[in-house]
């Protein structure tokens, strides 16, 4: 399986970038969550010219942050800039609109805004609307300003639920998922996905590319699975699920029965840690802060064992190799983790693992 990294955009992620091609990793991803991370293009524009063969990518972006025309202009210019190199994750924006106190968009607005990209970065026209204004656009400069030459490669952000891969099928596009280590929910994914592109009159097993996202630890020899170390590792992942049930329960009360009564107690306990409440409109403020960063030691013990079992790869060796080789048997391409401790370490394990 082929191996990548995620990180936040950051002074110095260019060197980390440069250091992931040495490692001969595919691809290195930067987070688009504006108020929490930095701008992903402007930090891949710093590692499109620090690096020259890995691929590089948006994790995700989204109609709900970004219009089709300046999301196809900051892509085409990274094109320019690394050409044939570029990878763009779209999704609904669930996490980096609910760090803002706003909900996700809707699944067909993200269809449209999936569907203009690519007509737009390969040069063609395409329909955009504001209101009841709709106009035909299309970039009206090209040569040294952006490539339109050059394929770019989109992914459709899917988790559990069947819309999302059913637009990566009707568009014939790859998909990406957050923590789904389940290989039963690929397998379901990929047939949501091909269901789609039959409907479309699409090709349903045309080539297309699966990324999935999470943290890894390897243990050694005699390391406890769930110490310091493991939950240092892992817990950005577990306390983003933490953060977005605290977010969501009281809108979604299914969410809670799914969770079980040990996750809910962790939940709960996250509330209170950061002084707010389920339904307080401004809980996004006391939530996200240090959002998929390095966990502090006071918040280890929301760590739970259960949650980074179902989200990040905790093990030896050989417990490690033989759940890459289950995901990629259900149709996983590309692994991709989210370093927090100490990224360089964290990805020259990754490489040697997969090696």
């Amino acid at each position: 399986m082929r191996a990548g990294v995620v990180v936040s955009a950051q002074p110095g992620v260019e060197d980390l970038a440069a250091r992931a091609e040495e490692l001969g990793l595919h691809s290195f991803w930067v987070n688009d969550t504006p108020m929490v991370h930095g701008d992903p293009f402007v930090a891949l524009g710093l590692c499109a010219k620090a690096t020259s063969r890995i691929r590089l990518g948006i994790g995700v972006t989204s109609p709900a942050l970004r219009s089709a025309p300046a999301a196809a202009s900051g892509l085409a210019s990274l094109n320019a800039l690394a050409p044939g190199r570029i990878v763009c994750g779209v999704g609904t924006g669930n996490t980096a609109r609910r760090t803002l106190g706003m909900r996700p968009t809707t699944t067909a607005r993200l269809e449209h805004f999936v569907a203009a990209l690519p007509d737009l970065c390969a040069g063609r026209p395409t329909e955009y609307r504001e209101g009841d204004r709709v106009r035909e656009i299309r970039f009206l400069h090209g040569g040294a300003h952006v490539n339109t030459a050059d394929p770019i490669e989109f992914v459709v952000a899917a988790l559990l639920g069947p819309k999302a891969a059913a637009v990566a099928g009707r568009r014939g596009t790859g998909l990406v998922s957050f923590g789904l280590l389940d290989p039963a929910a690929w397998h379901a994914l990929h047939e949501a996905r091909r269901r789609a592109a039959r409907a479309a009159h699409l090709e349903p097993d045309a080539p297309k590319d699966s990324y999935a996202v999470t943290a890894l630890h390897l243990l050694d020899e005699g390391e406890d699975p769930h110490g310091d170390a493991a939950r240092d590792a892992t817990g950005h992942l577990v306390l983003s699920l933490l953060a977005f049930a605290a977010d969501t329960v009281a809108e979604k009360p299914a969410l809670a029965e799914q969770l079980g009564p040990e996750a809910n107690e962790a939940v709960r306990r996250l509330l209170v840690r950061r002084g707010t409440t389920a339904t307080a409109p401004d809980r996004h403020t006391r939530l996200y802060p240090g959002y998929l960063g390095r966990i502090a030691p006071r918040d280890r013990d929301l760590v739970l064992p259960s949650l980074m079992r179902t989200l990040a790869l905790v093990g030896t060796r050989d417990d490690l190799l033989d759940r890459i080789a289950a995901l990629e048997r259900a149709g996983v391409d590309e692994l991709l983790i989210q370093p927090v401790v100490d990224p360089p370490a964290e990805m020259a394990r990754l490489a040697r693992l997969l090696a």
